[in-house]
């Protein structure tokens, strides 16, 4: 006998909005407990929201495309004996009253993400406009007030103003234009004479394909953007011989898909040397909130993969110092197979602590990766090849013929100074060029 809340849930690190793909229950439907009632889309994966009771859909408050931020009620569920179109029970029923807690924890989840406290400095706004939590964050810090805000063009639904936005108002904030110039020191520039709108590029030939970017791919894009600006980005390098790992391998490769069913690639590898890595250099395994470091005590290895799309996505390894070599081939295996048909539920690509992305699979050598906020480091490891190299032995130098690979580590120079990157890029390689070739899996 009660109106229960149906609320956006939050779906993953740092995602505080999805969009609303299509509802797959309309006004009047029945649903059982853990029907699907609608689809969504996140920058990090699309996901089915099921029934939280049995009951009917008595209200669906945002159509289909709409932006909506984590926490808000986006349809009304009335349970058994609830007439659609009634108000709520004055005394909350069991399920409402989950519901309104569940509301309230993703609330204070928001608040603790943009590092502000619910109530923000920042009043309400007075334009009608809807400003995320992180978008009041970033005005904070940059200290922009209530009333410059409003001038800040936007270009979300209904005119809201996104990360992208506000981003991009701050990289010509205070420039002087022809028309700013030219007005009295006294007088306040229009909104209009702002030049916070990129100026569209042109062509002379006109010879060009305009390719509108994809959902996902706005949003790869916006958050490179924010961690370039976020992380000051130091890399390092260095060249690991890989000679007796890959011998391992060519070696074991049959015999390992026909006693676990399959495959064994270098990346569990890769992660395996990474998760021991980490358990020397803890400091590695952070991430920053303010002037705060966070320690994270579980490791928690994501490993960029390639979409059909040409995307990313993150899977992540939980605990992944917890696994051998077998455990870790299995969870990269089913990972990346189901990240490709888009199958990854929401709690596989969230909570990394680290993450490795493999530029060798494209045949580059070696890359200079991106970090993943709100992490502080990643790994690009790169393509092994043959070459000459030289070996010390009991009777003189000689040249021989070697695999080898470029590990490039990006790290943030905020908190991870060159000592601590390359101490910890190093011991990755160690890791790896002493390899145990008699193991057994």
């Amino acid at each position: 006998m009660a109106r229960v809340e149906l609320v956006m849930p939050k779906m993953g690190e740092s995602i505080i909005e999805a969009t609303i793909l299509k509802w797959v229950k309309q006004v009047g439907d029945q649903v059982a407990i853990d029907d699907t009632i609608l689809e969504v889309a996140t920058d990090k994966v699309d996901s089915e929201i099921p029934s939280p009771v049995e009951g009917v859909i008595t209200e669906i408050l945002f159509p289909e495309e709409s932006v909506v931020e984590v926490g808000k009620v986006i349809a009304i569920i009335a349970t058994e004996g609830e007439v659609a179109g009634t108000t709520a029970s004055s005394v909350a029923s069991a399920p409402a009253q989950e519901a309104v807690a569940a509301a309230e924890k993703i609330s204070h989840d928001i608040a603790k993400l943009t590092h502000e406290a619910p109530a923000a400095s920042i009043p309400a706004s007075d334009d009608n406009r809807f400003y995320s939590p992180l978008v009041r964050s970033i005005a904070k810090e940059e200290g922009i007030g209530q009333a410059e805000l409003a001038t800040i063009p936007g270009t979300g639904a209904d005119n809201r103003v996104t990360k992208h936005d506000i981003l991009n108002y701050l990289k010509t904030r205070g420039q002087a234009t022809p028309q700013t110039v030219s007005t009295p020191p006294s007088a306040p520039s229009a909104p209009a004479q702002r030049p916070n709108q990129p100026t569209p590029s042109t062509t002379p030939s006109g010879n060009v394909e305009i390719i509108e970017m994809d959902r996902m791919r706005k949003i790869i894009a916006e958050h490179m953007v924010m961690s370039k600006q976020t992380s000051p980005h130091v890399t390092s390098f260095i060249e690991a011989d890989v000679t007796n790992l890959v011998k391992w391998r060519e070696a074991n490769k049959r015999k390992f898909i026909d006693k676990h069913g399959f495959n064994i690639t270098f990346t569990p590898i890769f992660i395996e040397a990474v998760a021991r890595a980490i358990g020397d250099y803890p400091m590695i395994n952070i991430s920053v909130e303010g002037t705060n470091i966070i320690v994270k005590k579980d490791i928690n290895v994501g490993m960029a993969t390639a979409l059909p799309s040409k995307n990313l996505i993150v899977p992540v390894i939980k605990n992944a110092n917890l696994l051998n070599i077998v455990g870790l081939a299995s969870i990269v295996n089913d990972l990346a197979a189901r990240a490709r048909t888009n199958k990854l539920k929401p709690e596989e690509i969230k909570d990394g602590t680290f993450t490795i992305t493999n530029v060798g699979t494209f045949g580059s050598i070696m890359g200079t990766p991106i970090i993943n906020q709100p992490q502080v480091a990643i790994l690009a490891t790169g393509a092994i090849v043959k070459k000459p190299a030289v070996l010390e032995t009991e009777y003189g130098d000689v040249i021989a013929i070697r695999h080898k690979m470029f590990l490039s580590l990006s790290y943030d120079h905020r908190v991870v100074d060159g000592e601590l990157g390359g101490s910890f890029l190093k011991r990755v390689a160690e890791y790896l060029e002493n390899f145990d070739v008699n193991i057994s899996y």
